[in-house]
């Protein structure tokens, strides 16, 4: 079992990427703890991830709140030992997504689930890393992180560039530490935050695009690599799409 031993915490637990990975890791031997907002979604995802719980744990966990951040890491370690590798897959967006159409109540929501949410994750989680000098911080970002476009709209844009500047300047500062981060950038992916899209996505574009199981496939890529190795940045896209 490839990752037997290791713990993984999956940001983003209950659905789409984060679950995708939470099961490619847990089928790989790890110890694995998925958290996200929705209790519910999060125990039918554990449900679909393993019949048994010995190596998985569902934490109820809203990220844009420290305490319940801390609560987090503090059970993970408590029932799985020290986290070797944290998967931040926390993201949202709105229908009223243009600039006309932002307020500051939306505008603050959209920095908070995307840059805040990031920030407290791994704030909490290279307390647990620094003091064993090892670590994978893994942030699966968005192609909107790279590439301002008005699909996204400017709030998720702009919570997503701040997030790849978080995570750019952290590992700077972590790799004395040797903590190695990685963002990867997917272009769309069929996961429940098309849902959000101001207008509805066919089942057909849904069919076209990158899966979650393909993000997760990329997310593993990286966590194979050994510890004198770090990919900073990888985008990943569907074949017919562009990317400039």
């Amino acid at each position: 079992m490839e990752f037997k031993g290791k713990t993984i915490l999956v940001t983003g637990g209950g659905s789409g990427i984060g679950q995708s990975s939470a099961q490619a890791f847990h089928d790989l031997g790890a110890k694995v703890v998925i958290c996200g907002r929705n209790k519910e979604k999060l125990e039918n995802a554990a449900s679909l991830i393993s019949k048994s719980r010995d190596r998985l744990l569902a934490v109820p966990c809203d990220a844009g709140k420290p305490e319940e951040v801390s609560n987090t890491v503090a059970l993970t370690v408590k029932n799985f030992g020290p986290i070797d590798i944290l998967v931040h897959c926390v993201g949202m967006n709105l229908k009223e997504r243009s600039f006309q159409e932002l307020n500051p109540e939306r505008w603050r929501s959209l920095v908070e689930g995307n840059l805040d949410s990031a920030y407290y994750v791994i704030h909490e989680v290279l307390k647990n890393m620094r003091p064993r000098k090892t670590g994978l911080v893994i942030v699966v970002n968005s192609i909107s992180g790279l590439r301002g476009n008005p699909l996204g709209g400017p709030g998720y844009v702009a919570g997503k560039f701040g997030l790849n500047g978080l995570v750019v300047a952290t590992a700077a500062e972590e790799s004395k530490n040797n903590i190695r981060f990685c963002s990867i950038f997917p272009g769309e992916v069929n996961t429940p935050i098309l849902d959000a899209r101001p207008n509805p996505v066919s089942d057909e574009h849904k069919k076209s695009i990158l899966q979650p199981a393909d993000v997760a496939q990329s997310v593993l890529f990286v966590a194979r690599l050994p510890e004198h190795v770090v990919i900073p940045e990888l985008v990943i896209i569907p074949s017919k799409a562009t990317f400039i």
